[in-house]
């Protein structure tokens, strides 16, 4: 099929946007699995996403941080060596419908496992998420 496709980028260098110019899928995709792999990403480790949105960014980045520090003590009590923490950190779309938006990425063989039997209720969990915006 033929077409045309306009792209503006600041990384016209960019694998991605290389790959993509040259219709070269096989290539993007054996790239993006070896970057996946280096780093510990789907599909070669699970995640979970854990959402707080509050009014009050005090008061989300401090639940954040709350809930992070009690995760880590469950990893460390556990001994989960292959279970890390990204965050807390502002959501990528931090405001959403004037509530402050912090995230905490968890990256384990077995997130769910992690979270069982934990008060989550004030909080929007996803494992292995489609997408970390």
């Amino acid at each position: 099929r033929g077409g045309r496709v306009i792209l503006q980028t600041f990384m016209p260098e960019h694998y991605a946007i290389q790959f993509a110019a040259g219709h070269d899928v096989n290539g993007f995709f054996k790239r993006e699995l070896e970057y996946r792999k280096r780093l510990g990403y789907p599909p070669f480790a699970r995640l979970a996403r854990l959402e707080y949105r509050h009014a009050d960014n005090i008061k989300a980045e401090a639940e954040s941080r709350k809930l992070a520090d009690k995760l880590k003590v469950k990893i460390e009590a556990e001994g989960r060596r292959q279970t890390e923490l990204i965050g807390p950190v502002p959501a990528f779309f931090s405001k959403v419908d004037g509530l402050q938006r912090w995230q905490i990425i968890v990256r384990s063989p077995d997130p769910a496992s992690l979270l069982r039997n934990m008060q989550l209720s004030d909080w929007r969990i996803e494992i292995d998420p489609i997408s970390l915006l």
